[in-house]
């Protein structure tokens, strides 16, 4: 009779432990999710503010050596379409699917001044900085809180 009673005891889950646990991996899921999204967005935030710092390097550069501003000097190849002209290119691609992130906008006005936009497409769309910007004299900016944007 013991050889009976273990073949009617087999290891495995019911339905209502099986249930359970993807309940609780579901909960896990939608807790994750969203903070695994910021992270992405606060690094792809980071990396333009590099490429936008960047940027502005080479126009001051550009500056130093020809005492003004000049929209072909941007390190990401901008064409140079005339002053006062904003001039947009892509700037920051997903590693993962290659879309678009951020698009870069280079206006130079009156050849002393320029204004560096980078302007958030794809999934960085909804981001609640918005269109991040640096402008000839350092100014800082942000369709959001400039100074969480910005890490001041």
């Amino acid at each position: 009779m013991k050889a009976n009673s273990s073949l009617n005891e087999c290891g495995g889950f019911s339905l209502i432990e099986l249930m359970v646990a993807i309940a609780v991996i579901g909960i896990l899921a939608t807790v994750a999710l969203p903070s695994y999204q910021d992270y992405i967005r606060q690094s792809n935030r980071a990396l333009v503010k590099t490429m936008l710092y960047e940027n502005a390097q080479f126009m001051e550069q550009f500056y130093t050596e020809n005492n003004q501003y000049d929209a072909t000097v941007g390190v990401d190849g901008i064409a140079n379409t005339g002053d006062d002209v904003a001039v947009v290119i892509p700037l920051l691609r997903s590693p993962r699917t290659g879309t678009v992130q951020y698009n870069l906008s280079l206006q130079a006005v009156n050849n002393n001044t320029f204004t560096l936009q980078a302007i958030p497409v794809g999934s960085m769309a909804g981001d609640s900085c918005g269109t991040l910007t640096l402008t000839s004299t350092g100014l800082q900016g942000a369709g959001g809180d400039v100074a969480s944007c910005w890490n001041r």
